[in-house]
């Protein structure tokens, strides 16, 4: 995914990812240099706190001296892939972000045809470099260095590449296909001494973590086998490969480098084949570098919405491991064209071990809960099937709205016989399909008369006499304009509805949605365009649409304000 990763580079400590670009993107290369016909004041589907350039397409951050630094694959001169260079912006807090010049743009005989995704490493000394994929004039997948021009200059606006590079590069010897060498990953050291990176590839239909080692950060060899690989796969973009806290405390991070009997490893990567991000939650042998999935451990997903190429970082300021994410748009490509633009990424979010060990909590970073504004909070208050309830007082179209259901009459949860894909049961049963429990949830950017609306929402099945939960982000209806792709999505959530109550995180932000179920166990991310639901026309509503009442425990929504987004 080197050219398409949008995420992240980390820069000091952050990395950059956008790879998929010749895998996944599509080059319009007739259209690369169309301007956007809609004027600035013409913006419905712009994003006021997720960050996006102003124009163009996007990708990819790290911490320096104090500051994130987010680099993104942009096009300068379209709003489709291509021409790609490695845009730069900074923020203090995550969610405000200034413009700085391009870092990085192709120079050199190993990166002329393409300066693709890479990833950010800090050296001892707090001295940040980039490991990236680059393209050479043989249209082979090259891995380089750069690292910065002036350590005290806490933008790191220039930076130099190495005269030796490429560093990594596709041989005969080690039978690695020059297409198919990718996404280089944050280093880490282990306590032989050496550092150690991931790159992605696969070799026929098996997809690879390949496993590159140096003492010096320059000189890089291959080890004998892969870190992890798997039959079938395809092509592995973006890796990424991080140790988390087993047992302790919530929202803390660790050194990429930290191992040791506390600590579990995570392996994510973005398939190709698929679109989508996985991950593994495994033991990493230090000595063999080989890691070890665990055996009853299902292959997850960060997130079942819109959601790819993804990129942790630590965050030494704080102490917290952050995701970055790339979510691609869900219109169509001449609508694409007439924006001007095209990606933007997830708010960042903290990213930590469950307490069972069985997968990872995601919680958007507590840095964005500084632009809420008019709270509005309800009293507990019962939800008949069949209601709807509007949210009033808070600006609909931009928001943050939690709310957490009670549960009661379990005997009235449709009975499903057979084990079913959440997200085909989520198609077959949306918003309106009137169940026994549920569905229940939210109404966003919704239209007064609902002839648009995206529902958030939970249903309850018994199955195997046991309280099945899904969770659906149903944007089925969500716009009038059917060139849009409107493909419900959908996971089942691990959670015990007769223990606990059913918690729902919504971020509405004009044309994306990102919802957070059973307190970050779930995600799923949706892009939709109403035409009517725009701006100050767009509602909120609480609704149920079963059979069986349920008890709304908590409402509290938030009017979000308009970050500084690339000086906008």
């Amino acid at each position: 995914m080197a050219n398409l990763s949008p995420i992240i580079l980390l820069l000091a400590l952050f990395s950059l990812i956008y790879g998929n670009a010749i895998a996944s993107h599509h080059v319009y290369r007739n259209l690369q240099t169309q301007q956007s016909s809609d004027s600035s004041s013409n913006q419905p589907y712009r994003t006021a706190y997720h960050f996006q350039p102003p124009k163009n397409w996007i990708n990819g951050p790290m911490r320096y001296k104090g500051l994130y630094h987010l680099f993104y694959q942009y096009n300068p001169k379209g709003s489709v892939w291509g021409n790609i260079v490695w845009a730069h912006s900074v923020s203090k807090d995550l969610v405000n972000w200034i413009p700085l010049d391009a870092a990085i743009f192709p120079s050199q005989p190993s990166d002329i045809n393409g300066c693709w995704s890479g990833s950010a490493t800090m050296l001892p000394g707090g001295k940040p470099v980039i490991l990236y994929t680059g393209i050479d004039p043989n249209n082979h997948q090259v891995q380089n260095l750069a690292f910065p021009k002036n350590l005290s200059d806490p933008f790191l606006r220039e930076w130099i590449k190495s005269p030796k590079n490429p560093l990594m590069a596709p041989t005969v010897a080690n039978k690695i296909n020059s297409t198919s060498f990718r996404d280089p990953t944050t280093a880490w050291k282990g306590k032989d001494g050496y550092w150690r990176v991931l790159i992605g590839n696969k070799v026929n239909s098996v997809g690879r973590a390949v496993l590159y080692k140096s003492k010096d950060f320059v000189n890089w060899v291959e080890a004998k086998q892969p870190l992890h690989s798997a039959q079938g796969t395809g092509m592995w973009e973006c890796p990424d490969f991080f140790p988390v806290l087993n047992n302790g405390p919530i929202n803390v991070g660790l050194d990429t480098s930290v191992d040791g009997d506390h600590v579990r490893h995570v392996l994510k990567v973005s398939l190709d084949d698929k679109k989508h991000d996985y991950y593994l939650i495994g033991t990493y042998d230090a000595s063999q570098d080989v890691f070890t999935p665990d055996n009853s451990q299902p292959v997850l997903r960060y997130d079942y919405g819109k959601y790819y190429a993804s990129k942790t970082i630590f965050d030494d300021g704080k102490n917290r491991r952050v995701l970055f994410g790339w979510v691609n748009e869900s219109s169509s490509q001449n609508d694409d064209i007439k924006k001007g633009w095209s990606g933007i990424h997830t708010i960042p979010r903290s990213i930590w071990l469950h307490k069972s060990g069985k997968q990872l909590i995601q919680w958007p970073v507590q840095e964005i809960e500084n632009l809420r504004v008019n709270p509005v909070n309800w009293p507990t208050r019962l939800l008949k099937g069949g209601e709807l309830l509007q949210v009033n007082g808070i600006t609909a179209v931009q928001a943050d709205v939690e709310i957490s259901f009670q549960v009661r009459e379990f005997q009235k949860a449709e009975v499903l016989k057979n084990w079913a894909d959440p997200q085909i049961l989520c198609g077959m049963k949306g918003a309106g399909v009137k169940g026994g429990i549920g569905p229940f949830g939210l109404l966003v950017l919704a239209s007064k008369d609902l002839q648009e609306s995206t529902a958030v929402f939970f249903r309850i099945f018994r199955y195997q006499n046991k309280n099945l939960v899904l969770m659906c982000s149903d944007q089925s209806r969500s716009s009038l304009n059917k060139e849009n792709d409107m493909t419900p999505f959908g996971t089942f959530v691990d959670v015990d509805p007769l223990h606990e109550n059913l918690s729902l995180r919504t971020l509405i932000d004009h044309s994306v949605v990102e919802s957070f179920g059973g307190e970050g166990k779930a995600c799923i991310t949706s892009r939709v365009y109403p035409t009517l639901a725009i701006n100050e026309k767009a509602q909120l509503y609480a609704f149920n649409n079963g059979t069986s009442s349920v008890r709304i425990t908590r409402l509290s929504a938030w009017s979000m304000k308009k970050a500084n987004i690339n000086g906008n």
